[in-house]
């Protein structure tokens, strides 16, 4: 398995636990609250949520095996804590609408075209989020989070086959729910 310099700074025998922390959390900090977010719709609840994922990680960097990449250990521990929280008793449901991702702008568009582009992006986003967890959270690691299909199968504990489906289904999903609001 190939892993970045940063990622094998963070299991060095050199780091303190302290510094290991501020180093996993520098890394991954932007992406699990964005991850988590797409479970719970709520960017303080978001960042709530990754504040326990780092500390899940801190107790239990000891239980990293390396069969997987940090990235898709701490993308794993997101996910669980995210389901947790969300077949918890107490959860709520606050909709924030936030865009998912950064919209790539040319520079030769016109202000037009770029009203378009944007409204059409936060229209695919709004409906990723309306889709059932299953196929909404598999979309979501493949095209925003860029894993692999084998990344996401470890993620989720579910069968690279099965991944495939649910990408196949959510992608017939959204097709059809965009064409329709055309």
């Amino acid at each position: 398995m190939i892993r970045s310099s940063k990622e094998q700074e963070l299991f060095s025998q050199g780091l303190s636990q302290e510094e290991w922390l501020i180093q996993i959390m520098e890394l991954y900090e932007d992406k699990v609250i964005r991850l988590a977010y797409t479970y719970v719709k709520d960017r303080k609840l978001a960042e709530d949520l990754a504040q326990e994922v780092f500390v899940k990680c801190f107790v239990h960097k000891d239980n990293f095996r390396s069969e997987s990449s940090v990235k898709t250990w701490v993308y794993a521990i997101t996910v669980n804590i995210c389901k947790d929280y969300l077949r918890s008793g107490w959860k709520k449901y606050i909709h924030v609408i936030d865009r998912l991702g950064k919209s790539k702008q040319s520079s030769a568009l016109t202000p037009e075209l770029t009203i378009v582009q944007k409204s059409e992006h936060e229209a695919l986003a709004d409906e990723v989020l309306k889709l059932p967890l299953k196929y909404r959270e598999v979309i979501l690691l493949f095209y925003y989070k860029e894993l692999t299909v084998s990344e996401i199968s470890q993620i989720l504990h579910k069968k690279e086959p099965t991944i495939r489906t649910l990408l196949q289904r959510g992608r017939e999903m959204l097709r059809r729910k965009l064409e329709k609001g055309r």
